[in-house]
């Protein structure tokens, strides 16, 4: 599939952006150079005729995208929280993108219902609405179950999208091959790496089980989170394209005015939303990774409801330790501490100068402290942080990705929210926690028992252990076998009562 073929995908990209005026419109938003207008112009004039029409109603990058497919939807989606990089015009427009599609009929919807789940929604339901909400991949239906009288939201996907964005997808492999075999400088950001990457999170989200499977766990995680909430499952009327779920009621994130009206903070409202997300990816290592404003909604009593657990982010212990030590590193200045985390780490080679790096990251962190919120360029800190790791050979963190554009998008909705909200005094508080409990002392004891308790798992297996140490010192010298088994022996016994202290004390302790 991924194949030359896919040239023509690729220029019809462009022809679709050049035929709805999208093209003009995102390179005066992004302040392309002179050069890079010049080849967009050249390269997609010539082939205007090929470019998908799209909605004339609809303003120019929000009809490209839409016309080109879910993939590029997905992608809008994302620029739509980032005024700062695309500009407010082009940001405003994008919100289009979250929630409001073209939908799929209602009859389709229910034959989706019944082929899944085995259960007629006439027999399930009193009331079965249009959907009130077409994203991207799914709808949402509003419905009251027969058997409480609760109000539910049915989400079903779109027919055939499992297609579609595989579509789309074979072409972006192929336009990072491009990519690759014609800037060989692109390639220490592994742009192929970056495509699987999402394939496998995008894929992800086209099997529903999955996703409640994820709203499950993501709910166990935050249950004790103050001023955050998740809708209640029904898992008996779940499955592979259909998941069903507590009505959600509130006003949505992107709503700035109505949550004005209501009596919201919105002050207050940014910055829990970015310190929820920072405890999430921190303390569980398990985050919301598609947290734009179409996915949040407000309660009436201030509670923050997410939705939509499709794309949700992982990162494992040691690299959460990494990442906090990264932040806690910018948030107190400490730059060579920041540069010699990235070395220890492997995430800049060994042979690159440490002094240096370090006077490239206080060039990058400096210009953000005591500087308004709304004076910094988020787009130009981007794009000098990316020279950065150009000049040093950084490679892409394929497992930081999901995190690192989640944090943008999650602090674009906050600074929607608040303008003046900056992201480094929200994160001190949270980090420095973080640090306290898992890089301190108490952390080096519950690490050991951790190790006590996988150590203790071989105790029955010890006599066994030890008997065929000994077997294969006789074989190797079989005048020594006496004295180095017994030595053998000693390490184990030792090591198995040194693993049930560390057991009993790990017990007291946590």
């Amino acid at each position: 599939m991924r194949g030359p073929h896919n040239i023509w995908r690729l220029i019809r990209t462009g022809a679709t952006l050049e035929r709805t005026g999208a093209m003009g419109a995102v390179l005066n938003a992004l302040e392309a150079p002179r050069s890079l207008r010049l080849v967009a112009r050249i390269l997609g004039a010539p082939f205007f005729w090929l470019g998908l029409k799209g909605d004339p109603n609809m303003p120019p990058t929000p009809r490209a995208l839409t016309a080109l497919g879910p993939a590029y939807i997905k992608f809008g989606q994302i620029l739509s929280t980032r005024p700062d990089v695309v500009g407010s015009e082009i940001s405003d427009q994008l919100k289009v993108l979250q929630d409001r599609l073209p939908p799929f009929s209602v009859a389709q919807a229910k034959q989706i219902f019944l082929s899944e789940t085995g259960h007629d929604p006439d027999d399930v339901f009193n009331e079965f609405s249009d959907p009130v909400a077409a994203a991207s991949i799914a709808q949402v239906h509003r419905a009251t179950l027969k058997s409480t009288g609760e109000t539910v939201a049915v989400k079903i996907l779109r027919p055939k999208i499992e297609r579609a964005f595989k579509t789309d997808i074979d072409a972006f492999y192929f336009a990072a091959s491009m990519i690759e075999m014609l800037s060989p400088m692109s390639r220490r950001l592994r742009p192929r790496d970056v495509i699987e990457h999402f394939e496998g999170v995008v894929m992800g989200e086209l099997d529903l089980r999955l996703e409640t499977s994820a709203a499950s766990e993501f709910q166990a995680n935050t249950k004790e989170d103050q001023g955050f909430r998740l809708p209640r499952l029904e898992w008996s009327f779940s499955s592979r394209r259909v998941m069903t779920m507590g009505w959600a009621e509130g006003i949505t994130m992107s709503d700035i005015e109505a949550l004005k009206s209501a009596g919201h903070d919105c002050h207050e409202l940014g910055q829990r939303l970015l310190s929820l997300f920072l405890k999430h990816a921190l303390r569980d290592g398990y985050f919301h990774a598609d947290m734009h404003q179409g996915n949040l909604k407000v309660a009436e009593n201030g509670d923050i409801i997410a939705l939509d657990f499709g794309i949700m982010g992982h990162i494992d212990e040691y690299t959460r330790r990494v990442y906090a030590e990264i932040l806690y590193g910018f948030i107190n200045k400490n730059y060579r501490r920041v540069a010699e985390v990235h070395f220890e780490a492997g995430y800049v080679p060994a042979d690159r100068d440490i002094d240096e790096f370090a006077r490239a990251l206080r060039a990058v962190g400096e210009p953000i402290f005591g500087m308004d919120a709304t004076q910094i360029s988020m787009g130009r800190l981007l794009s000098y942080l990316f020279e950065v790791t150009e000049r040093f050979g950084m490679e892409t963190r394929t497992e930081l990705i999901l995190l690192q554009r989640t944090m943008v998008v999650v602090e674009g909705v906050a600074r929607s929210l608040n303008p003046q909200i900056n992201m480094w005094e929200v994160a001190r508080p949270i980090v420095e926690e973080y640090i306290r409990k898992s890089i301190g002392p108490r952390a080096v004891l519950r690490d050991l028992g951790k190790t006590a308790l996988v150590i203790s798992r071989f105790g029955p297996k010890l006599p066994d252990i030890v008997e065929a140490a000994l077997l294969r010192e006789a074989q190797k010298e079989p005048e020594k076998t006496a004295s180095r088994g017994w030595l053998h022996a000693l390490g184990y016994l030792g090591a198995a009562i040194l693993g049930g202290l560390l057991v009993i004390v790990a017990s007291e302790l946590f």
